[in-house]
């Protein structure tokens, strides 16, 4: 009897669907499911020298590829001047000697970027934040961008705390 039970169980477990399997979700607005957009995807890979600011070539390429939407997809590299806004800080810090890019993240758009970088010193000590102009490039940057042509990023204020925030469009389709 226990054997058909749980056998009853189990095959009840499984027809369920995700949904009906899950608690269910509180009603406040941070629980819900945040909308969202879909899009092909064209990328771009390209190699930072000695020198170059890594910021502003970022902010170079958004311009010169009209980008209204995409995302650093990866990067890896050496600085060796370093400038970043850190949490909860109003203005940039800097630091100089030299650091691995142990990770370059976020969204490009020709109405806002919004990017942060994490280094690595020759310790080991991690440092990131928001990527600021003043990063040079010591070796090489090897960088691969996405660009998300059926989407355009624009920065709306966000009432919570007033900041612009990402907010996601989709492109009219050329069909229609």
């Amino acid at each position: 009897m226990r054997g058909q039970l749980l056998l009853i169980s189990l095959l009840t477990l499984s027809i369920m669907t995700p949904a009906q399997s899950q608690p269910p979700a509180a009603s406040t607005s941070a629980s819900r499911t945040p909308e969202s957009r879909t899009s092909s995807m064209k990328t771009l890979s390209f190699r930072l020298r000695p020198g170059q600011d890594l910021k502003e070539e970022l902010d170079k390429l958004v311009q010169q590829q009209h980008m209204e939407a995409g995302a650093v997809l990866t990067c890896v590299g050496s600085l060796t001047d370093l400038t970043l806004r850190l949490a909860n800080q109003e203005g940039p810090s800097r630091w100089q000697g030299h650091f691995e890019i142990v990770s370059l993240v976020g969204t490009l758009s020709t109405n806002g970027s919004h990017i942060h970088l994490s280094v690595s010193d020759s310790t080991g000590r991690t440092l990131g934040g928001h990527l600021l102009a003043g990063c040079k490039i010591y070796t090489t940057a090897e960088i691969v961008v996405g660009i998300l042509p059926d989407v355009v990023y624009v920065r709306e204020p966000d009432p919570t705390f007033g900041y612009k925030e990402l907010v996601i469009k989709q492109k009219k389709s050329k069909n229609k």
